[in-house]
């Protein structure tokens, strides 16, 4: 039997469970089995190999995606660029990381990338922010990371996001959990009053489809987007990684 899983915390609503649960038994696949494990300190991951010996990949979440990356043997160009890892492969010559992110956003993105999309505010400062910019930086996008705890030339607070910020950054993409299930109710703190037919808000949330922060947009004439796409297009990419003898 191949093993597979998750890691991250918490993992009460995990989209990669129940998608390769499906696919496994839509195509078929009944040597593979793909697990959750919700650990509490990344100093678990070593363990989780030894305990499942028949382990082959792993995905990794919220917040791992950058502590990960001591865990690793080998990595991909992308994770040595981005500084973060979404998905772990091992082989004869140990643990190797790569990003499936990037080529989920990056694939989700682009039909509705417009002329006019050339600056952009990534919310948030995370693993998956990083695999975000590496996007931005290959299109010749600028943007600017907003965080609540501002550090560093390239990001600022939430409170200096104002009228003229709004009208110079018209692609907003949310990098955080705020809107995602169970806290449905909660969003990014940014003006949405400013928003307007050029603006494109792209939210990494998925569940539920339509969050606060998209919503907001979309009802000032924004084109907006969920994380859906994109995860389904990474679990993918992380299938073709695991069952590739080449890497």
């Amino acid at each position: 039997m191949r093993h597979f899983g998750l890691i991250g915390y918490p993992l009460g609503h995990s989209f990669s469970q129940r998608y390769f649960t499906e696919k496994f038994e839509q195509e078929g696949i009944i040597d593979c089995a793909y697990h959750l494990f919700p650990i509490t300190s990344i100093d678990a991951f070593p363990g989780l190999w030894d305990q499942y010996p028949g382990l082959v990949g792993m995905n990794v979440t919220i917040p791992y995606k950058e502590q990960v990356m001591m865990f690793l043997d080998h990595c991909s160009m992308v994770v040595a660029e981005s500084g973060a890892c979404n998905c772990v492969k091992r082989t004869e010559a140990g643990l190797t990381g790569y990003n499936t992110d990037v080529v989920g956003f990056e694939r989700t993105l682009d039909p509705g990338l417009k002329s006019w999309h050339k600056r952009a505010l990534i919310l948030g400062k995370g693993g998956a922010a990083k695999a975000v910019a590496f996007v931005l930086r290959r299109k010749g996008i600028d943007f600017r990371f907003v965080s609540r705890y501002p550090e560093g030339d390239d990001t600022i607070s939430y409170s200096r996001i104002d009228d003229e910020m709004i009208s110079d950054h018209h692609l907003i993409i949310n990098t955080t959990p705020l809107g995602m299930s169970p806290q449905v109710d909660s969003s990014p703190d940014i003006p949405y009053h400013l928003l307007g037919s050029k603006h494109y808000l792209f939210d990494l949330v998925y569940n539920p489809a339509m969050t606060i922060f998209l919503k907001q947009g979309a009802d000032r004439g924004a084109q907006v987007c969920n994380g859906a796409d994109m995860l389904a297009i990474q679990a993918e990419e992380s299938w073709r990684i695991w069952n590739d003898p080449d890497l």
